[in-house]
């Protein structure tokens, strides 16, 4: 069964959220992520400045899926991950 908006806008927030709260996380959560926001760019209900933010966290997993030190990644992004969270919650 194929998760609804709210829930992978959730599950997004969510692999956010523990990236930030934790500074550490894994290749699969990165391509997770990737999987997510593709998914939603396509979606009709996602607002126009909400895929500007999904843009974002397409490139920030991206390049931690690529990344020989995912945890520094992580770390140097804390800003943007809780910006990125806030956004979300405020625009959805």
């Amino acid at each position: 069964m194929p998760l609804s908006h709210d829930d992978q806008v959730t599950l997004l927030k969510d692999i956010l959220n523990n990236h930030q709260a934790d500074c550490c996380g894994s290749v699969a959560e990165c391509e997770q992520l990737e999987r997510l926001v593709k998914s939603l760019m396509v979606n009709t209900q996602v607002d126009e400045n909400v895929k500007n933010i999904l843009q974002e966290v397409y490139q920030y997993s991206q390049h931690g899926a690529q990344t020989a030190d995912l945890d520094q990644h992580i770390s140097s992004n804390q800003d943007n991950l809780s910006q990125w969270v806030n956004n979300i919650d405020q625009l959805s």
